[in-house]
């Protein structure tokens, strides 16, 4: 299972895309699932890929980082209201949970329960492939689906 998430970086981003606040998170949803998937993220000048062990349900997010020696990362818990995280010192400072649960959120989260939550200059476009994230016209977040899954995509 491989999702590709790539930040598009040709534009400088707006002031508050740096904040986790940028977008609120939406609430935990069912049906629950426990799921191991390697994710690659991409970013203009490096790419990394590591183990994530998500758990979700309508009450709760949880996820756990490895590395690829699996290495415990991160873990992080969001029950709808607050994000708790603890990380490895291997981690980046700049390391945001926010932005991971986001990440999952606009990957995975029904269109309708997204678009409720965007802010007026953000537009998400979504097809059987893609999802795609705008500020203003200009692409920051990109969702490439390798297989088609209405329910759950699962590369």
């Amino acid at each position: 299972m491989l999702v590709f998430l790539s930040s598009c970086t040709l534009f400088s981003p707006p002031q508050d895309f740096q904040s986790p606040e940028w977008i609120p998170l939406a609430r935990p949803l069912g049906p629950a699932r426990r799921i191991v998937q390697e994710i690659t993220a991409k970013w203009q000048d490096r790419q990394e890929t590591l183990l994530c062990v998500l758990e979700l349900d309508n009450q709760h997010i949880a996820i756990a980082g490895l590395s690829g020696d699996g290495i415990s990362l991160f873990n992080v818990n969001y029950d709808g209201k607050k994000v708790a995280m603890d990380k490895s010192p291997l981690m980046p400072s700049s390391f945001s949970p926010e932005f991971m649960i986001k990440d999952l959120q606009l990957a995975y989260w029904p269109l309708a329960e997204l678009q409720k939550r965007l802010p007026k200059q953000w537009r998400i476009e979504a097809d059987d492939k893609h999802r795609r994230l705008y500020f203003d016209g200009d692409k920051y977040f990109d969702v490439d689906y390798l297989q088609p899954d209405p329910n759950w995509s699962k590369t």
